[in-house]
């Protein structure tokens, strides 16, 4: 792949920052209140090979497509549905961070990712032809009240504030990800005690460090060793201090964490917190409420999930761990307020 420019990624809530250079992602978590000093370090030794994305406009090419589905495209007629475009529907999505949704390095203007692949899928399913739309995130709500655009599909988890408002199809859960060295000791994290004593980047203020601080405080009830908490404004330094081993965890975002262990091979998984934890949050593709376009949306993913196109799109952005088994229309959001 050949790659000549570089490019700088932002991720809207002060998440995570990324860099990708020569078509390699370099990030981590950004909020923080500390910072760490960036020291030379041995690197970890790859558990597999690294994978190489196509981050140019030629990755539209590779996306998983299907013909019509009958039982969707009668669902629309049936509906009423009428598209801003007439016979395309108009998608939007925001261009902040691979592997979910950002602007192709040759062109600046491609909408590539996870995000704009199930959206052109979708349209594919009702038969119609797609229409990419670019927004940030704080002008989606209205663009798609307002019937700017037809879709959404950028990463939107769902609320019971937001479902007053739209209606949703689910297709990933959303999930927050312990990732270690690639040769690390530790092989699952998945409740309170398998943190005890270890030392874990989180950012501050964020959802992950609220459940980080729970279990912690549920451990030293315990009797436990204490989490040691560490934050970086330098997202280079977490990722040097992570890979020199001088701490021993990273929890965060599971999309951009798991795009970044498939590219350089250096972290793994080590366990999933559903991003509503205690609840179960999901990401969906939302329109206007009411508008009968939902139901036809549900019916396109659950086919594209039962002939395989779904998990082929996880599988292209590395992202198999968030798969769900059935698209729901408005499934149970977080709870208000």
């Amino acid at each position: 792949m050949a790659v000549n420019k570089k490019k700088v990624g932002v991720i809207v809530g002060g998440v995570a920052v990324v860099a990708i250079v020569g078509g390699i992602i370099a990030a981590v978590a950004v909020n923080g209140a500390g910072a760490g000093s960036a020291e030379a370090a041995p690197a970890p030794t790859p558990t597999s090979a690294a994978l190489e994305f196509d981050l140019t406009s030629k990755n539209v090419e590779g996306r998983p497509r299907i013909d019509p589905v009958p039982d969707a495209v009668a669902a629309l007629k049936a509906s009423g549905f009428e598209p801003v475009t007439s016979g395309s529907l108009t998608v939007v999505g925001s261009a902040y961070i691979p592997p979910l949704g950002f602007l192709a390095e040759d062109d600046n203007a491609t909408l590539l990712g996870s995000e704009p692949d199930f959206g052109q899928l979708i349209a594919d399913g009702l038969g119609l032809k797609l229409k990419s739309e670019v927004a940030a995130w704080a002008d989606w709500p209205l663009g798609i009240q307002s019937g700017k655009y037809d879709l959404i599909t950028a990463n939107v988890t769902v609320t019971e504030e937001r479902k007053d408002l739209f209606d949703f199809a689910s297709y990933r859960n959303d999930e927050l990800g312990f990732y270690v060295r690639s040769d690390s000791d530790i092989t699952s994290i998945k409740d309170a005690a398998d943190v005890a004593g270890l030392s874990i980047i989180v950012g501050s203020g964020t959802n992950q460090e609220k459940i980080l601080l729970a279990w912690d405080e549920e451990n030293r009830a315990a009797g436990l060793d204490p989490v040691d908490f560490q934050y970086f404004d330098d997202d280079a330094a977490g990722t040097l201090a992570l890979q020199s081993g001088r701490v021993d965890a990273t929890f965060g975002p599971n999309a951009t964490a798991a795009y970044k262990a498939a590219v350089d091979g250096k972290t793994k998984l080590v366990g999933l917190v559903n991003g509503g934890y205690p609840a179960n949050a999901q990401i969906a593709a939302g329109t206007a409420k009411g508008n009968g376009l939902i139901e036809a949306v549900s019916i396109v993913l659950n086919y594209a999930i039962e002939n395989g196109q779904y998990d082929e799109i996880l599988k292209r952005w590395g992202l198999e761990s968030e798969g769900i088994e059935e698209s729901e229309v408005n499934p149970a959001g977080l709870p208000r307020g």
